[in-house]
């Protein structure tokens, strides 16, 4: 059965003006003086908006909330800046966006260094603004080279270390890709658990050669049953994803269905009377919060 993916938000970014957007949460003066405003400010003066702000359409009016981006806004005002192109929410839980975004990625800071450098800011104005030195700008600017596409698509909007993906260089790019999904699947981006995985590459999976420190034979296999462990419960968590709404759709009918028959007083009492067990059982399924379950999750 194909699930149809609910799209978060508009395909194309909308251009507001600044004051008719509303704040959903209040700014002190005192964040002018602070270094992330500053930061902020500097940025935007010198390549302008890199992160759009996220905004939703008000229920009761023809309004926009401003989600996520009230300092880039305030930053945008003190620059003199009359509107703003905007990315528009249409997920019905809009107002808990806060909650869920991600701050700029590794891989989408890279994306905006190479952008602004491309369009012929000069290294050091881009550095100035980031509040970064050149050598590190540099690093930054490299960090994909010789990072296949698929392992970067997997990992574009993870907060990673670059350090990851230094690590993720010196294998070849079938092993970068799996590597990627073994990180995925566990929710686990750690330069530890990336070097971990490096240390049980085999040889032939490695872009260059290197003199590995001698392993024991016990030490050898238990990191290889590690890693095969590794891959036994990630293709366990992703049979368990693609079953998890059929498994939860199932349980809420069973459950509509156990309420009607318990509200029958001639079932209920027979079953409390002879099958006390199977009654005690049916209410507990009666009663369970399936929803809170799944929120929880």
């Amino acid at each position: 059965m194909k699930v149809g993916i609910k799209q978060g938000f508009q395909r194309e970014l909308v251009n507001l003006a600044i004051v008719e957007l509303l704040p959903t949460k209040s700014l002190s003066v005192q964040v002018k003086h602070g270094r992330k405003y500053s930061q902020i400010l500097s940025s935007i003066r010198a390549v302008g908006l890199i992160e759009p702000p996220v905004v939703a359409l008000a229920q009761k009016s023809r309004e926009y909330l401003l989600l996520d981006g009230h300092l880039r806004i305030m930053a945008l005002k003190e620059l003199g800046e009359e509107r703003v192109s905007c990315l528009v929410s249409i997920d019905d839980e809009g107002y808990t966006y806060n909650k869920y975004i991600n701050r700029l990625s590794a891989v989408q800071e890279h994306k905006m260094i190479v952008k602004a450098l491309d369009a012929g800011v000069s290294q050091e104005k881009l550095a100035n603004a980031l509040n970064i030195d050149i050598r590190t700008l540099r690093d930054k600017k490299m960090m994909l080279d010789g990072i296949c596409q698929e392992a970067v698509d997997l990992l574009k909007d993870k907060i990673i270390s670059e350090k990851v993906f230094r690590v993720l260089k010196k294998m070849k790019p079938s092993r970068q890709i799996k590597v990627a999904m073994l990180m995925n699947d566990q929710n686990r981006f750690g330069f530890i658990y990336a070097k971990s995985l490096l240390d049980s590459t085999s040889e032939d999976q490695l872009v260059e050669r290197t003199v590995k420190k001698r392993i024991s034979p016990a030490a050898l296999e238990k990191r290889v049953r590690l890693e095969e462990e590794n891959i036994s419960l990630s293709d366990d968590i992703n049979s368990l994803k693609e079953s998890y709404g059929t498994d939860m759709l199932n349980l809420t009918l069973l459950q509509a269905y156990l309420k009607r028959l318990l509200a029958n007083e001639k079932v209920a009492s027979y079953l409390q009377k002879y099958h006390t067990v199977i009654y005690d059982k049916f209410a507990e399924v009666v009663q369970h919060d399936f929803l809170k379950m799944k929120s929880a999750d």
